[in-house]
Parts: structure tokens; C-alpha cells; sequence
């Protein structure tokens, strides 16, 4: 099939329709109720849940469609954008995921804020919304390009929609309803993108061809990536994990620190097989279609199947874009409400969880301003990261090296990380240097030299004394 007609487009239309009602029947089925279940489902989530979740971001939309259009443009390498992950996951079970557990925050602020203090939670906190809602720009904007590829609609349309359903998920449902709609929408999303790789292959006849046809650099392991954009994604990926909200959420919600250990183990096993899936759909776009926008690169095989599997699959698309808006959005919303909304107004329990609705609606429609503004998606994701990865320094050295944990040094150090990031970013990486090494780098400097400078206070100081 080249061309879905009015009765194709009719049955796929109808089954994504279906698809989204029975998952908001599902939604409504299982709300929260109360703020505990709104933010960390009362902390009862079981381990395989959790481990989905923590996921989820891995296999959304974005991070899909964006390895696919990485792999059609730079080769199978581009499967290390989400292979990475895989790495991240068990240190982060190892090394944080039970003290975060342990610290009884379920927001990444509030733990550093246990080490450091109330300036650097805000600090914190204002750079995870920054990157989440740059998250949820990217969710949206491969998103928009799935459904409006099928749906033969425009992307204003198709963005619109996008926020109107996933917007009613995570704002009527919360983490509770989140996480177990979540395992039903991972599902169908991995049976899809495994589907889309079957039909590559077919259409190609094979990987052989593919290998004859496409460049040499495309099925080595560093590609036209390169071997230092490599290393910062794992970077990025590793300390996303570590630091990024609706993951500590994700961990807070299970039912106790071995859980939420395991569950990052769950994380890893399921981000491998999709890694390798996306590469493949990447490169077999690349062979049959060379000439097009590599956006399309994965939705680009809808046009190839039966009409209901290519339902399935635009169906299993819509699931990835409710996963990532969804979870990111939560994740939005925990951090206003904790730590701004709470400590200002000092609400009921009642009016948090109705204040909570409210800004997770306003939250949810904030990044359609800026959806035809991102540049391409992989890149834009792994920027996300590198402001996040800035946070994670600072959580370990507050975890594992108390000595630094000033709060002055933590402040400025996230500060200016998240200003020397965004710089390089927009500058276009100069010099070849991935802006995830400026995020690696600019938080530990500036706290060591601040600590340099307050011992040097301390001895001033002390030399006033005695000469006094």
C-alpha cells in the first residue's frame, strides 16, 4: 500500500479513536484520588510497574522517531542514543536509587535540597522544569509528525491533539493512573516498533542489500556519530537517569529501596531489543527512501503495510506520545506544586490536589508555543540531558562527597551550567566538544573553586582574629 485512501485512513482514524477511549476508560478507572496517590501512587507501585515506567521516556515519541531519523542520517550508531540507557539504569539502582528512596522526597529537588539547602532546591528545581518542558517540545513536535503522516492532517492539527488527550491523562489521572496506562501503552509500543523492523527488513529483503547499497560508516559502531558524541550520550543518559524527576518519582512510588533498585534493572533489560529495532528502521528508511525528510524516517513504513497493521502501529505511535508528554508533564507539575506552589501558600491537602489539576492543564499546553521552533529532535533530547546531567554532579558529590556540600558553591554551580550549556548549545557544539562535556565539567569546577575561595574567607578570617 503507497496511498492510504478515505476508507484506510477511515479505519485507522477509528482505531486510534477506540484506542484513546478505552485508555481514558482505563484512566478514569484507576485516578488518584488523593495527592499521595497523585504524586508517588501511596507508594505501593509493584517493581515490573516501576520499571516500565522508568522506561518509558526511552521508548517515547520522541526518543523513537528521533534514533530512527539519527540512524537514517549517521548510521546504526545511532542506537546507542537509547542503548546507553542500559547502561545508566543498573548504576543508577546502585549507587542513588535507594538513598533517594531512603530521603522520602519524590522530588530530585528535595533530596539535594536535604544537602545543600533552600536556594539550591530552587535553582534545581527552576533548571528540571527548563529541560522537561524542552522534554516535552521534542515529545510533541515527533509526535505531531507520526499522527499527521497517517492522519493527513497538518502538524499544527496533529500537535494540538497530541496535547489536548495526553494533557487529560496525566492531569485527571496523576502517577497512579500514569504508571499502570503506561504498561498497556509500552506494550503496544514495543509490539509496534518491532512490527515497523519486520516490515524494513521485508521491504529491503533482508539486511544483506541494505550493506551492499548504504556507505561502509553505517554499520560500524561509531558511525557518523562519532566516538565523542557517543560517550557524551552515555554521559547524558547516565545522568539524566540520575537526576531527572519523573524518574525519582517513578523509584518513590515502589514499596521499598530493594524495589526500586530492581526496578531500574527492568528499566535496562527492556531498553536493549528497541535500541537495535530503531537503528535497523533508520537504515532501511535511508536505503529505500534516501531522498526524503528523515523526520519521517519511522512513519514513513506505515504507508507500507496493511491498513490494520498499520493501525496497530499508529495506534502503538499515539501510545509512545501519551508515555513521554504524560510522564514529563507529572513530573512539570510535581516540581511547581512542591516546591513553589506548597511552600507559599502553605495549602490543605484538598487544595493542593485541586491546585495540582489546574497548573498540570496549564502545563501541559506551555510547550505548543515553542513546538515549530525545535531543531532536530536527537539533538534537542540530548541537550535536555545535559542540563539534567548538571543536577546529577551535584547529587553526588552532595551524596558522596559531603565535604563540597556548600550551598553557595552547589547554587552557582548550577547556574552556570545551566547558562555555559544552553550557550554551547546555541552556538552549535564549537570546537567539536559535545555541550554534555560543559555539563559535565562546569558544576564540579565552580563548586571546587568556591570551596578554594571560602577556605580562603576561613583563613582571612582567622588571620583578622589573631592579629585582633
Amino acid at each position: 500500500m503507497d496511498i492510504f485512501d478515505f476508507k484506510d485512513t477511515a479505519i485507522i482514524v477509528a482505531m486510534v479513536v477506540a484506542y484513546i477511549l478505552f485508555t481514558t476508560w482505563l484512566t478514569v478507572r484507576s485516578r488518584s484520588k488523593t495527592s499521595s496517590e497523585f504524586m508517588v501512587g501511596s507508594r505501593a507501585m509493584p517493581t515490573v510497574v516501576a520499571g516500565v515506567l522508568l522506561m518509558s521516556e526511552f521508548i517515547g515519541a520522541k526518543s523513537t522517531i528521533g534514533t530512527a531519523q539519527a540512524a537514517f542520517e549517521s548510521g546504526m550508531a545511532a542506537s546507542w542514543a537509547v542503548l546507553s540507557a542500559a547502561i545508566g539504569f543498573p548504576l543508577f539502582g546502585y549507587f542513588l536509587a535507594s538513598k533517594l528512596y531512603s530521603s522520602g522526597e519524590y522530588t530530585i529537588s528535595g533530596a539535594i535540597s536535604k544537602r545543600y539547602g533552600r536556594s539550591t532546591q530552587v535553582v534545581v528545581s527552576l533548571i528540571m522544569i527548563y529541560a522537561l518542558l524542552l522534554v516535552n517540545v521534542g515529545n510533541y513536535v515527533s509526535g505531531a509528525a507520526a499522527i499527521a503522516t497517517v492522519l493527513k492532517i497538518n502538524l499544527p492539527t496533529a500537535a494540538l491533539v497530541t496535547a489536548f488527550v495526553s494533557t487529560f491523562y496525566f492531569a485527571f489521572g496523576g502517577m497512579k493512573s500514569v504508571a499502570y496506562v503506561s504498561i498497556l501503552h509500552s506494550g503496544i509500543k514495543y509490539i509496534g516498533v518491532l512490527i515497523v523492523t519486520a516490515v524494513a527488513l521485508y521491504l529491503c529483503k533482508g539486511f544483506a542489500p541494505m550493506r551492499q547499497a548504504l556507505p561502509s560508516f553505517y554499520f560500524t559502531w561509531d558511525g557518523h556519530v562519532g566516538a565523542s558524541t557517543i560517550v557524551a550520550w552515555i554521559i547524558g543518559n547516565v545522568g539524566a537517569i540520575f537526576s531527572t524527576q519523573y524518574i525519582i518519582q517513578a523509584i518513590s512510588s515502589t514499596k521499598s529501596p530493594g524495589a526500586a533498585r530492581r526496578s531500574t534493572y527492568v528499566a535496562a533489560a527492556l531498553c536493549i531489543p528497541i535500541s537495535f529495532a530503531l537503528g535497523i528502521i533508520g537504515l532501511a528508511a535511508r536505503y529505500l527512501h534516501p531522498d526524503m525528510d528523515s523526520l519521517y524516517a519511522l512513519p514513513v513504513f506505515l504507508q507500507s503495510m496493511n491498513v490494520y497493521l498499520a493501525g496497530f502501529v499508529t495506534v502503538s505511535l499515539v501510545a509512545s506520545i501519551f508515555i513521554g508528554v504524560s510522564t514529563v508533564a507529572l513530573a512539570i507539575s510535581s516540581l511547581v506544586v512542591r516546591d513553589f506552589y506548597v511552600p507559599y501558600f502553605k495549602p490543605t491537602p484538598e487544595r493542593e490536589f485541586r491546585a495540582t489539576r489546574v497548573l498540570s492543564l496549564v502545563i501541559g499546553f506551555v510547550p505548543l508555543i515553542f513546538v515549530f521552533f525545535a531543531p532536530g529532535l536527537l539533538h534537542l533530547s540530548f541537550f535536555t540531558r545535559a542540563l539534567r546531567l548538571s543536577i546529577s554532579i551535584v547529587a553526588v558529590i552532595g551524596f558522596y562527597l559531603p565535604f563540597f556540600n556548600g550551598n553557595r558553591g552547589a547554587t552557582l554551580g548550577l547556574l552556570g551550567a545551566a547558562a555555559t550549556t544552553t550557550a554551547w548549545y546555541l552556538l552549535g557544539d564549537p570546537y567539536g566538544i559535545d555541550n554534555m562535556y560543559i555539563a559535565l565539567v562546569t558544576p564540579a569546577v565552580v563548586i571546587f573553586v568556591e570551596k578554594l575561595f571560602h577556605w580562603h574567607e576561613q583563613k582571612a578570617a582567622g588571620d583578622y582574629r589573631r592579629s585582633a
